[in-house]
């Protein structure tokens, strides 16, 4: 990357810090306002958004583009304007008796930092950049978006509306190549967000860190689905191909790979191939099914199911129309089922990020818990059953960024419920008031009343009897 445009991300990140000192202490108002305006960008041009998607995929759903990122981003927005109030409240908080009594005060006020990037990936573009900005701008911070380079016309859609609704001091879209990417991220910022692969989120996390700058990372990782004997196998299908089919399973909560009880392997399988022929009768021609991202994100998953077959899964491509996709040149992937799977399996070792769908068989429920728990821990975990006791098993013994109860991904979708991953599956988390917290800085502040703590604590020297009854009272 030349070092002019680097120098210009620089003059970007200075330009709006200066703004943000020199407005201190901003009024909710002004919060709020940002707020409104980044709705109205998304409101105003839901369609054109939804276009700019499908343009970039090569198809993309404009029902699910106008639900997943656009609705699902406003009504971040709503939230966030209904509860800046109450989270930007300080904290009252305890002090030690007697300070209480004597007039001491303390309180957690909840600051904006500063300025915060926003790396979003390619999947949900306009959600996974907006949805974060939704709570940065309540916090109070400006904020630098550098969208992702897979899906330019969005992003280019993105900078220019940008500029239209918001002063470059206060939000603004830088676009541009991976170059660009990793000189946003080695900028030294106030806090750094990430969405992507862990892999990518490893290297955004070492470049933050010569600056010491703080990150949230949403990563992914392989999201289990444990199916309990308990489970309705129909119903659990139906919903597990939606959570796998939406996007071409390009989302980082899909399910990722099932568990299922060795003597309903068929009955589940065969539950996930009904409901996916009903809901996709025909692929190719069909607007509701979204192609890859691109040739190489295809021919990756291509390879995931060849290096299977090869190494023995029974591979079960849902058609239902018997459509030709060798000749479709679309980049449409039928829900592709991989049986007999075994860890050697390039689909067991790496996160899938589209319509693959290994299967694993279990015949008592804690080989499932311990086979999870043998790996890195997911973003998410779902587990499907009516036995409350085996349901309290695998929550309790499992670790996971978020989980869903006879449902997929619903939990993200929870504007009170915090998202966030967990080791390898990501770090920090943004939704509800965790990520207004996320973006602020938790400043402690104690206010001391006029009489002499110091000496009535025995803190003054010389030290004496008045500082051996407080260290008596302190270890009691």
């Amino acid at each position: 990357m030349a070092d002019d445009r680097r120098a210009e991300l620089e003059a970007l990140l200075a330009r709006q810090r200066a703004a943000f000192t020199a407005s201190r202490p901003e009024a909710l108002s002004q919060r709020k306002d940002r707020v409104r305006r980044a709705i109205a960008l998304i409101k105003d041009h839901g369609d054109a958004f939804a276009k700019a998607m499908s343009a970039d995929f090569g198809n993309r759903s404009h029902a699910q583009s106008m639900l997943t990122d656009i609705a699902t981003t406003v009504g971040a927005g709503h939230y966030a304007l209904k509860n800046i109030d109450n989270w930007a409240k300080p904290d009252k908080r305890k002090v030690q008796f007697p300070l209480g009594l004597l007039g001491a005060k303390a309180e957690v006020r909840y600051e904006p930092k500063g300025v915060i990037g926003i790396l979003s990936p390619w999947n949900f573009p306009l959600q996974l950049a907006f949805g974060p900005l939704m709570q940065v701008l309540a916090a109070g911070n400006r904020a630098m978006i550098k969208p992702s380079e897979f899906t330019e016309r969005t992003s280019e859609l993105m900078a220019e509306l940008t500029a239209q609704y918001f002063q470059p001091e206060e939000v603004a879209v830088v676009t541009g190549s991976p170059d660009v990417a990793a000189a946003f991220s080695s900028l030294p910022f106030d806090h750094l967000v990430f969405t992507g692969s862990t892999a990518t989120g490893r290297r955004v996390m070492q470049a933050a860190a010569e600056n010491l700058v703080p990150v949230t990372l949403e990563l992914g990782g392989k999201s289990p689905v444990i199916m309990g004997r308990s489970a309705d196998f129909a119903k659990a299908g139906e919903r597990i191909a939606i959570g796998k089919m939406m996007n071409a399973g390009q989302i980082c909560l899909a399910p990722d790979y099932l568990i299922v009880p060795e003597d309903k392997q068929d009955e589940a399988v065969a539950g996930i191939i009904g409901a996916a022929s009903a809901m996709y009768p025909r692929l190719l021609d069909n607007d509701d099914y979204a192609s890859i991202v691109s040739d190489r994100h295809f021919e990756r998953l291509q390879g995931l199911v060849a290096d299977a077959r090869d190494k023995g899964a029974e591979v079960i491509e849902v058609n239902p129309a018997g459509e030709d996709f060798s000749n479709a040149n679309q980049r449409k992937m039928p829900l592709t089922i991989l049986k007999n799977v075994r860890d050697d399996m390039t689909a067991m070792q790496e996160e899938i990020f589209g319509p693959v769908l290994p299967v694993m068989t279990y015949k008592a429920v804690d080989q499932a818990v311990d086979y999870i728990n043998d790996h890195d821990r997911p973003l998410g975990l779902y587990y499907f059953g009516q036995d409350n006791a085996e349901q309290e098993r695998v929550l309790n013994r499992t670790i996971s960024g978020g989980v869903t109860t006879n449902d997929v991904v619903f939990h993200v979708s929870m504007d009170d419920l915090p998202f966030g991953g967990v080791g390898p599956s990501g770090m920090g988390s943004y939704h509800a008031i965790e990520g207004f917290r996320e973006f602020s800085h938790g400043r402690a502040v104690y206010h001391q009343p006029k009489i002499d703590i110091a000496k009535l604590s025995g803190m003054k020297p010389p030290y004496g009897k008045t500082t051996d009854k407080s260290i008596e009272r302190m270890m009691k």
